[in-house]
């Protein structure tokens, strides 16, 4: 049984990953900012077999509550096996561009707040030298594109982060994965047009993430076609790359 916390517990993807730990009886603490919508989740997973479910309503971008909340998760758990960091929001690019507050707020939503958790939660599975570390970044973090490339600068951010954050807890024994779903039929992206091969329901990508987890990998990207995908949009020179309609 692992004792998991989840961050952005009311996410479509969080919440397809929570369905599976939950059946296979772990323990989780649901954290994410819709208090309704938590317990509504908790309640269904606990009928899927979940051996305990707790939720706490809380703004990740309030930065003092970071360190109160993991206290709370590892005191209900009995400790912290595993972490899941999924939450976030799709910037609006043509608002941001005309905006830096609105630009400093999404940057602060999807990349700041993200690094400030990850901080809190590297001492102390520093300290216990064992477990696991999961974000969710995206494959928009690999490139700046001009269609998003503030959602995109603060996913680059993530991935440079969990990065480093890989290399200097490795001989802790902690595993730090980067997860980078390419396009996922969510909440988040209903203003996007839909279908086609590239896009991917949560239950999908959600498998995906539960056996990253359980193989303590590195960096994933889901599904496994982005890597190739992002692998060539790295390759076109700079000179080509900015006539682009990205």
């Amino acid at each position: 049984m692992r004792r998991i916390l989840i961050v952005g517990g009311t996410s479509a993807i969080a919440e397809a990953v929570a369905r599976m730990l939950a059946a296979r009886g772990d323990a989780l603490y649901l954290v994410g900012r819709r208090a309704t919508q938590l317990e509504a989740i908790a309640a269904d997973l606990k009928v899927r077999g979940a051996s305990a479910v707790s939720t706490e309503v809380m703004d990740a971008n309030d930065l003092a509550a970071h360190a109160p909340m993991i206290e709370r998760a590892e005191r209900t758990l009995g400790g912290l096996d595993t972490v899941l960091i999924a939450y976030g929001s799709l910037s609006d690019q043509s608002a941001a561009q005309a905006c830096a507050e609105v630009t400093v707020r999404e940057l602060h939503n999807n990349a700041v707040s993200v690094a400030a958790l990850l901080t809190h939660l590297a001492n102390r599975f520093e300290e216990q030298r064992r477990g696991v570390i999961a974000v969710i970044s995206s494959v928009a973090g690999d490139r700046g594109r001009r269609s998003n490339y503030v959602y995109g600068s603060a996913k680059a951010l993530v991935t440079a982060f969990t990065s480093g954050l890989r290399q200097r807890l490795y001989r802790a024994g902690v595993s730090v994965l980067t997860i980078k779903p390419g396009f996922v039929d969510t909440p988040m992206t209903a203003a996007l047009p839909k279908g086609g091969p590239l896009w991917s329901r949560p239950g999908t990508v959600a498998v995906r993430i539960v056996r990253a987890i359980d193989r303590a990998d590195t960096v994933v990207y889901v599904p496994a076609f982005w890597r190739l995908i992002m692998l060539v949009i790295r390759a076109i020179p700079e000179r080509l790359f900015r006539r682009l309609s990205l």
